[in-house]
């Protein structure tokens, strides 16, 4: 295969691997960004978070080793991102199906690099805004001090900066995303918290993608995916395992055809997944506002980035 060949291949792999941590893969959404009170939104107001954190890893194929090809000198191709995602939340007090309507926005920054991708020279940074995300119907309820649901439907934009011939400098999947969410959190006694938050993505085509040398559409495929944490509640702090889970479950296509495996680099499909753990800590100031840290190992990896994410989050009430 030529080197441009598997150049374009490897693009659409590593497509926007940093945005947001949080386009890991090409990820419009910043995976492991919920885990305490996840399916708890606070009483009406409106709130700032920002998720300030790096991502690294390197690019694993359908079996889950190292992609590397003598295009590449036999390096395997490797992304380091910083990002900075801005939210704001507002929940109100107009009630629905019982529940209190809330709104968000989500404003990711990101510097990445991708490095040692075939068909190119060396690596390349950007520096810019992601893919944005709103959601102008979220739903919460508080059903008791121990159980508390949300719902909603994130619909993510393609507001970053995309290029077609030099993944390296993508930092947007131009594409637009529908994301159906709900989420739960359970405190039951004696301190502890299990609270989870579940996703589905369903993507538009990138109309404007080169693929093994062709001009053409490209889909990625659906994707369930789910944040996580399980951890313990003493006094202001807070101390547990925090990760996330992504399956897609639905292949890639190329102007309508299943994209063919490529032995060492896709499998058919180019269907991804990764499951991720860490420590995660939590500190609650009087006056209401949250710290988080976190450090998440990704594992179980198939045609995406493997690496670590470390987070450090912050909740304020305005």
């Amino acid at each position: 295969m030529k080197k441009s060949s598997i150049a374009l291949l490897i693009a659409g792999l590593s497509l926007a691997a940093g945005v947001a941590e949080a386009k890991e893969g090409g990820d419009q959404y910043p995976n492991g960004a919920e885990n305490w009170y996840a399916g708890a939104l606070p009483p009406p107001g409106t709130y700032f978070i920002n998720y300030f954190g790096y991502y690294g890893g390197k690019l694993q194929d359908g079996s889950g080793h190292d992609v590397s090809h003598p295009a590449t000198g036999n390096k395997v191709p490797r992304v380091d991102a910083v990002f900075d995602a801005l939210r704001v939340v507002h929940v109100t007090n107009t009630r629905i199906l019982g529940g209190n309507w809330a709104m968000h926005a989500i404003l990711p920054v990101v510097n990445q690099s991708i490095g040692n991708l075939p068909g190119t020279s060396g690596s390349a940074s950007k520096f810019g805004i992601g893919d944005i995300t709103i959601d102008p119907i979220v739903i919460t309820w508080h059903h008791s001090p121990e159980l508390h649901t949300a719902v909603g439907l994130d619909i993510n934009l393609p507001t970053g900066a995309y290029d077609k011939n030099d993944p390296r400098t993508s930092i947007g999947a131009n594409y637009y995303s529908l994301e159906p969410l709900a989420a739960i959190t359970w405190l039951p006694k004696g301190g502890w918290e299990v609270s989870a938050k579940f996703m589905y993505n369903m993507k538009t085509k990138n109309n404007d993608s080169v693929f093994l040398g062709q001009n053409g559409k490209y889909e990625s495929g659906d994707e369930f995916h789910m944040d996580y944490v399980v951890g313990k509640h003493i006094g202001d702090w807070a101390f547990g395992l925090s990760g996330y889970y992504l399956k897609q479950v639905t292949n890639d296509k190329f102007n309508g055809t299943t994209v063919g495996a490529i032995p060492g680099i896709i499998s058919e499909g180019r269907k991804g997944q990764v499951l991720a753990i860490g420590p995660s800590v939590k500190y609650a100031t009087k006056s209401g506002t949250m710290f988080i840290g976190q450090w998440q190992h990704e594992t179980m990896v198939e045609n995406r980035f493997q690496g670590d994410k470390l987070w450090f989050k912050m909740i304020m009430p305005l």
